[in-house]
């Protein structure tokens, strides 16, 4: 069941103009701190934010993860991280102090009232795809009076003055920061080229040591798969509110699951979280298991552990081809979607012109990768090229780039703009 659109957030944000314009008061009279950092990320304690605050701690930084769930405050307990509640006067209070302010989804990742008049910083979540921000109609749709032109108007104008209060988004290559310029109504100075930190940890160490790593972090999530196991990984995209048409129809699943059978072979399902679909087989089976983020908030860190990937618009597939792992597109509404939502570029530029239109072409597909070694490296070869384009630094430091980009920006003397971004390699 789908738990958010773009037309509900929005309806919500329009109530909440009073509360905007009585933050934006309130930040004008509180003085900020010098040093003092506020985290909040929309995935949980994880994503690039959990990357960023392991080197701001490490620095010594006055710090706090801002929280929205007492899940969210227990996985951060368990990593030693302080935490306050987001919707907190205490929240408030130390958002409208921070000096810098780290969000990965969207300012309401902190104490969205408060975020005003500090630095922020935006990692955002993933590398664009499908069209996201003023670049798509969806950013503007409003579940009150949504035929309305007015409301859609005073949307993008409230959206684009929003945004433009990000002071640092950091884009993993040349490409990329085009979209995000773009997106966010940003200009090519907020906008530098040093990496995405949620990826790191998909280049540090050797692929060994990062499979092994991965293997654990999934056996404790879901159990053992068995020694000789492969892992499939379905990750479908948000629809905004819509129901996802790629729900396998029960001869479907059955295909699927004598594939997977065949090949010792576990399909882990990963419904995007702000619109879960209905994702069960009509027989009782092991073969098929869920990985929402209730068991895993941060999945990025797992895609090491995994022998393919099934998606259809999902920024996933550009993390995955770091890996690189083999990946399969399942998309049966591109031209509808197209028209909704848009993409970059082409779909065709990132999928290939083989996309399955249903779970019988994907499972198709998945045979042939399990079965075929030819196919495994020519999909292999098709996701390092597509890294090659989308990903200008794959040396596991886009972190600390990162975090030298900020000081820059803050005007610390000690570091030197030409050490905080670099040209692609």
């Amino acid at each position: 069941m789908a738990s958010f659109s773009f037309g509900a957030g929005n309806a919500r944000k329009l109530t909440r103009i009073p509360l905007y314009i009585a933050g934006r008061i309130a930040t004008a009279l509180i003085p900020r701190t010098r040093d003092e950092w506020v985290f909040g990320c929309g995935a949980g304690i994880g994503d690039g934010a959990l990357a960023l605050w392991d080197v701001v701690a490490a620095q010594g930084h006055p710090a706090v993860w801002l929280v929205g769930s007492d899940r969210e405050a227990r996985d951060a307990a368990a990593r030693g991280i302080p935490t306050l509640p987001k919707h907190s006067l205490q929240g408030f209070w130390r958002t409208a102090r921070a000096r810098t302010v780290v969000v990965t989804h969207g300012f309401g990742d902190a104490n969205r009232y408060a975020i005003a008049g500090s630095f922020i910083v935006q990692l955002w979540h993933g590398i664009p795809l499908k069209r996201i921000g003023l670049d798509s109609p969806e950013t503007v749709r409003s579940g009150i009076l949504p035929d309305s032109t007015l409301v859609r108007r005073l949307l993008g104008l409230l959206y684009r003055r929003t945004v433009r209060a990000i002071d640092l988004l950091p884009a993993a290559s040349h490409l990329v920061r085009g979209r995000l310029e773009s997106a966010f109504a940003l200009s090519e100075d907020r906008v530098p080229v040093v990496g995405e930190p949620r990826v790191d940890v998909l280049s540090q160490g050797t692929s060994a040591q990062r499979r092994v790593a991965a293997r654990e972090r999934l056996d404790a999530a879901i159990g053992s798969g068995g020694e000789t196991a492969r892992f499939v990984l379905y990750a479908p995209t948000w629809r905004d509110g819509e129901p996802d048409p790629a729900v396998p129809t029960d001869q479907e699943w059955r295909r699927v699951i004598e594939v997977l059978e065949r090949h010792d072979a576990v399909l882990l399902v990963r419904s995007h979280p702000l619109g879960a679909g209905e994702y069960l087989p009509p027989l009782p089976t092991e073969r098929v298991r869920t990985l929402g983020s209730a068991l895993v908030s941060d999945v990025t860190p797992l895609l090491p552990a995994m022998d393919v990937l099934v998606t259809d618009y999902s920024s996933l597939a550009f993390d995955a081809s770091l890996v690189p792992l083999p990946t399969l597109f399942l998309a049966p509404d591109v031209t509808a979607y197209a028209r909704r939502r848009g993409f970059y570029s082409t779909y065709a530029d990132v999928a290939g012109t083989d996309w399955a239109r249903d779970w019988t072409g994907a499972a198709e597909q998945l045979d042939a990768v399990l079965s075929d070694d030819g196919e495994l490296e020519r999909r292999i070869g098709r996701a390092r090229e597509l890294s090659a384009r989308v990903h200008a630094f794959r040396d596991g430091a886009n972190t600390e780039r990162v975090y030298r980009a900020i000081l820059v920006a803050l005007g610390d003397a000690s570091v030197r703009r030409d050490d905080a971004e670099s040209e692609t390699p």
